[in-house]
């Protein structure tokens, strides 16, 4: 429930405070006396995108604020998912400076204006004229039989299934696309795997080669450099092996001598055998290395074949190659595996049509088994509206593909004329009929959600009368059980039991006030009569208010 409001610095209105009726607020005022204002500043509060320049005074700052009632309204939950604290009372305020930047509090904590924008759906629902022509609109026709049977439950599985369905398509015309695209070089494809396949490269492979047919192309030099060290190690009258030797048997021989001996002699005795391994070594490796030119041959062709390939992909080296040799084939397993994939992806396909139909079937069956009471209820209600031969029919019929609200089409049917065949209500009913459907449709709605504010901007346009004294008792009937507002140029409506408030202009300010008993006969008698207050309409007043 809406308690209060404050509103400082917005377009005409430089500073109000109201404190509202728990049930019906009764808002009246002459035209362009602020009344749109008004709401455009509680739209401000509720989440609304600031449209131009809000503030009045450029050197000030406008704010909105608003305090709220929601014992009762089981908002705990969304609190405490918003990292919010919860209390029964709380104030709700957004100030837009001068540059257009725009700040929102709830209870002093900084939240989003999506944030604000959910909490305040959840606290009033502001009906404005032109939303009477939403009734041409099938989203609001499907939402009001679906708030009508509580489907959100329903709505709510309908709308993952139908999430899990659309990315599974989404998925399947990508594969489909990627395997066209791979198709269109798939020989191109087999023929590179099948050349990379052909080659067999292993990893190391390059710079092996490239060092060994080093080694073998120098095969002159360096056999030549090994005979000379194996003749300078193992030389018959001057190699250093035969000459150490005999060093360390002299040394030995001199051991009970010279005490050093034996130490220097078995040093030597290392140093000999470590030189005939290393004699031994280079015999074989002379042996080993020899300058075959077949050998030359083959792993120049090798090489050529590497830095060919290398090449022709665009290979930055040669682990390059590989990493692009191992894509070539995974794209073309992609191909060869692309037909089970597939296969299994339709299938998957296939299972999520039919959850999101069974679900939908569920969503159809629900809204079915409330169309009737709805009908019978919008049509008794019109009744009572001065529409006494109008017929109200719900037309469900299935769409072809799944849409956001399941495989349902749903129309509004019309007439208030019994030998007139009922007509889509956005094309057949005239402005006051469209008002009076909107208001029952309205009512209903709010009965059902338990709204805890609703605000009506004069959704009694185009009728008069005993129709607007009805459309009065029907407005003051729903602030029985939950707050209203209502804004309204009929006497009629204005004279029922609530709070009156005035909207009017001073100095060219907009401003609202409280009426008292005797100020709001005048007021509605110049709803009555004009600017000119008769006796008579006067006393039409006091009896309306009777």
């Amino acid at each position: 429930m809406l308690k209060s409001l404050t509103i400082e610095n917005y377009a005409l209105i430089d500073s109000l405070g109201v404190e509202w009726d728990k049930h019906l607020n009764i808002i009246t005022g002459e035209t362009g006396a602020g009344k749109s204002i008004l709401l455009g500043a509680l739209g401000l509060l509720l989440g609304a995108k600031n449209e131009g320049q809000a503030t009045k005074d450029i050197e000030r700052n406008c704010v909105v604020e608003a305090t709220f009632d929601i014992k009762g309204l089981n908002l705990e939950s969304f609190f405490e998912d918003n990292d919010l604290d919860y209390s029964d009372e709380i104030t709700i305020r957004r100030v837009i400076t001068p540059a257009g930047k725009s700040r929102s509090f709830v209870d002093d904590m900084p939240v989003q204006l999506s944030i604000l924008k959910e909490l305040g759906a959840k606290v009033i629902d502001i009906h404005s004229q032109h939303q009477n022509l939403i009734l041409g609109n099938e989203e609001f026709r499907i939402s009001t039989i679906d708030t009508l049977a509580e489907n959100r439950a329903l709505m709510d599985n309908y709308t993952t299934l139908l999430s899990t369905l659309t990315a599974l398509r989404s998925q399947h015309r990508k594969m489909v696309e990627d395997m066209d695209a791979a198709r269109k070089d798939e020989e191109w494809l087999r023929y590179t795997v099948e050349e990379l396949r052909a080659a067999k490269l292993k990893v190391g492979e390059k710079e092996e080669v490239e060092q060994l047919l080093a080694t073998l192309e120098s095969a002159d030099r360096i056999s030549e450099a090994l005979t000379t060290l194996r003749n300078t190690l193992d030389d018959e009258e001057l190699g250093a092996i035969l000459l150490l030797t005999r060093s360390s048997r002299d040394l030995e021989a001199l051991g009970d001598k010279y005490a050093e001996g034996n130490s220097f002699a078995e040093r030597l005795k290392s140093v000999v055998a470590e030189l005939k391994d290393l004699s031994s070594y280079a015999a074989d490796e002379v042996e080993r290395i020899d300058a075959e030119p077949e050998r030359i041959q083959q792993l120049g062709d090798r090489l050529n074949t590497i830095y060919s390939l290398e090449m022709k992909h665009r290979a930055e080296s040669y682990d390059d190659l590989l990493s692009k040799a191992e894509a070539f084939e995974a794209r073309l397993a992609t191909i060869d595996n692309s037909d089970s994939e597939l296969k299994a992806l339709e299938v998957a396909i296939q299972e999520a049509e039919s959850e999101c139909h069974n679900a939908a079937k569920m969503l159809h069956d629900s809204r079915k088994s409330v169309i009737p009471s709805f009908e019978e209820r919008m049509v008794k209600t019109l009744q009572l509206l001065g529409m006494e031969d109008a017929q109200f029919v719900v037309k469900i019929e299935p769409t072809e593909h799944f849409t956001p609200y399941g495989t349902d089409s749903i129309s509004f049917l019309f007439t208030s004329n019994k030998t007139t065949k009922p007509g889509a209500v956005e094309r057949i009913a005239s402005g006051g009929e469209l008002s009076r459907i909107m208001l029952v449709i309205k009512v209903i709605i709010a009965e059902k959600r338990m709204l805890p504010t609703v605000i009506f901007d004069e959704i009694d346009t185009g009728v008069s009368g005993r129709i607007a004294d009805a459309m009065g008792d029907i407005i003051a009937n729903l602030s029985h059980s939950m707050q209203i507002i209502d804004i309204t140029h009929l006497p009629q409506v204005a004279a029922k039991h609530g709070s009156h408030f005035v909207v009017y202009k001073s100095e060219g300010r907009s401003n609202i006030r409280l009426l008292t008993a005797a100020e709001r006969v005048d007021e509605i008698a110049t709803m009555i009569s004009g600017n000119t207050i008769t006796d008579a309409a006067r006393k039409q007043a006091k009896i309306l208010l009777a």
